[in-house]
């Protein structure tokens, strides 16, 4: 803190002695206030006691004038950098708050008036985050002593990463039938969630090529989705397919930690040729073949398409209306995985299996159901396709 003293000499008229009404005007500037002293000395040659008032000056308010990214704005890149623009000089930093939700970095000057965060991990894609620069004494303050007249508060959502970056991680964790090498690593965490250079391939030369036809890199598609649901189900999370922030979170803690998912990649394929059948693949390569099954009857066709498993149960209550207006109320349908609306893998007693006998669902003897049933998890592409032609 400094006192600076400005002298103001009165005018000469009488020679080097100091006339009467001479002020001396001393500016004190004390945490941001001036401070301005008026004394007047008497007439004559000798000084008389000093009479005089102060005069207080409050030093401009700081203010926010603007922030990257601004408050509101969406799409904002997981490596993005925060920076906050104030009217005035400031003199540090250190009473800054962290964002919430927390990322780990710091606060830095990158100039008199503008203070920048430097993340040392990327931004949760999807994720909402706030910052709140808090007013008066506890904020920032000028040069000058200014303060915030109230909190400012910026807020901003993280965009969804590239299906590109979320394959490269699946693959990486194991929930692929394929894998992915980086060119290099990581160059560094804030690019945790950015696109990385590198190649895909398939894990098992056996994989068919109804599976292989369903892959398209960088683009979404149902091998994605899959894998998404068996990551949200193995972690508890809520099954939808779409990687949101907890699915970011929780899968790039894997990768780093180096955790993969230890279960076989399964697929199951569905043939609707007489005799309908059903292949089960297990890492590439064929575990069950040649399974007799039972499709939808006409006006209740099993739908052709592949689609994975969203509901995995030991038993299900299965009831509706036939396609001939009769209804129909299964308590116990044991071994149920659900892939299609209410088209499931199930067991089912019936006198023969390869032909078209369900209300849509693929059915098939009790005990290859409990054979297969274990294997097809959460997250499993079933496909089911038509006769040939």
């Amino acid at each position: 803190m400094s006192d600076y003293k400005i002298l103001v000499p009165p005018p000469k008229r009488h020679g080097p002695a100091w006339i009467a009404g001479a002020i001396v005007i001393v500016a004190l500037i004390v945490a941001g206030v001036v401070v301005i002293t008026h004394h007047s000395q008497g007439s004559g040659h000798r000084a008389t006691p000093p009479s005089g008032h102060s005069t207080t000056i409050a030093a401009p308010p700081l203010s926010v004038v603007s922030t990257t990214p601004a408050t509101g704005a969406t799409n904002v890149a997981s490596d993005a950098t925060i920076t906050v623009q104030l009217s005035a000089p400031i003199t540090t930093v250190a009473d800054l708050p962290p964002l919430n939700p927390p990322v780990p970095g710091a606060w830095k000057k990158t100039s008199a008036t503008v203070v920048t965060f430097a993340a040392t991990a990327a931004f949760t894609p999807t994720s909402t985050e706030s910052l709140t620069i808090p007013a008066g004494p506890t904020g920032l303050r000028s040069t000058a002593g200014g303060t915030l007249a109230a909190p400012v508060t910026v807020s901003f959502t993280v965009a969804q990463a590239s299906t590109e970056r979320l394959q490269q991680l699946l693959a990486q964790g194991n929930y692929l039938p394929l894998s992915f090498t980086p060119t290099a690593p990581l160059s560094s965490p804030v690019e945790a969630f950015t696109s990385q250079p590198g190649t895909f391939a398939w894990k098992w030369p056996g994989t068919p090529p109804s599976l292989t036809s369903l892959w398209s890199e960088g683009t979404e598609n149902v091998i994605t989705k899959g894998a998404v649901m068996n990551f949200e189900n193995q972690h508890k999370l809520t099954v939808d397919g779409v990687a949101g922030k907890q699915v970011w979170t929780a899968l790039f803690a894997d990768i780093t930690a180096g955790k993969a998912n230890a279960d076989p990649y399964t697929y199951v394929s569905v043939s609707k040729t007489l005799p309908e059948n059903l292949t089960l693949y297990n890492n590439g390569a064929v575990q069950f073949a040649g399974i007799a099954v039972n499709t939808g009857v006409p006006g209740a066709d099993t739908a052709d398409g592949t689609y994975p498993v969203f509901e995995h149960i030991t038993s299900s209550r299965m009831k509706g209306t036939n396609p001939d207006g009769s209804t129909y109320d299964d308590p116990n349908v044991p071994w149920a995985a659900y892939f299609n609306g209410g088209d499931a893998l199930h067991g089912f007693p019936r006198a023969t299996y390869g032909s078209p006998q369900s209300n849509g669902c693929v059915e098939m003897a009790i005990p290859d159901a409990a054979t297969t049933w274990p294997l097809t998890p959460i997250g499993t592409l079933v496909t089911v396709a038509g006769p040939a032609s």
